[in-house]
């Protein structure tokens, strides 16, 4: 679905049964060049290599906290530094998938847990987008996906609670503003809202808690990481250029408006 070969920046893709390491292999498999971001730097390496050596594209992995300013910039600065040696393309896409989740009732809700949750899904979101973001404007093409869920729209109900439902709201606010002031720069951003997917992010679910999300999906099952994958990657391809400030729910039909 691309016509030129770019980058694409992943955040939170090491896992191996999350929705950032299944998005990493899917730009992969569309020919684009991979940059593996997360908080272990030998984890991210090992991915990026892995997914390099299976695709047969240009790979690059560094450690970040997208929560702390500094970090974000060293990783901006080692990605850059790829691409002006030649190892790396331009970058064309950046997909803002680094979060947590939080099963906490609300009034257990700490402010500190409250601050982490924002800083990893909201703050996270804004540093790595504003990091990488003049390049693409530079070029005049970019794609920006972030990574909300259906809990922002159906105030939780799925797994996280009041800090997670709330993180992610914000997350919708943040694209649709930026898409306005992005304009014709070439640039979009777009919002993905997956339900239940087949992750680890609900570790420590119980069995009951679990039967329960099914059972509220008209498709009758959680999604797949690649499901998830395969939009974010339609969100940044050429055949998307006319999308932008939009939100693409991916719920099994758990949340229909």
């Amino acid at each position: 679905m691309t016509t030129k070969t770019r980058t694409a920046v992943i955040t939170g893709a090491t896992s191996a049964k999350g929705i950032g390491r299944a998005t990493a292999e899917r730009y992969a498999e569309d020919g684009w060049a991979v940059v593996v971001l997360d908080l272990d730097g030998e984890a991210s390496a090992k991915v990026a290599a892995e997914i390099g050596a299976a695709y047969n594209v240009p790979s690059f992995g560094h450690a970040v906290d997208v929560s702390d300013e500094a970090s974000v910039q060293t990783a901006y600065a080692a990605t850059k530094a790829e691409v002006g040696a030649g190892s790396l393309p331009p970058v064309g896409a950046v997909a803002n998938i680094a979060g947590i989740t939080s099963p906490v009732p609300f009034l257990e809700t700490t402010l500190e847990l409250w601050n982490k949750v924002f800083a990893v899904n909201a703050t996270g979101t804004y540093l790595v987008t504003k990091a990488y973001l003049p390049d693409m404007i530079a070029e005049g093409w970019g794609r920006i996906v972030t990574m909300s869920s259906v809990s922002a729209q159906r105030g939780g109900g799925v797994f996280g609670k009041v800090p997670y439902s709330s993180a992610k709201a914000a997350v919708l606010g943040f694209t649709k503003s930026l898409a306005r002031e992005l304009e014709d720069t070439g640039v979009t951003i777009n919002a993905v809202t997956p339900g239940a997917v087949d992750t680890n992010i609900r570790v420590g679910s119980t069995d009951e808690q679990e039967k329960a999300i099914t059972q509220g999906i008209p498709l009758g099952r959680t999604a797949t990481a690649r499901e998830v994958a395969s939009v974010i990657t339609f969100l940044s391809s050429d055949d998307a250029a006319y999308l932008t400030g939009t939100t693409i729910d991916i719920n099994g039909g758990s949340h229909m408006h």
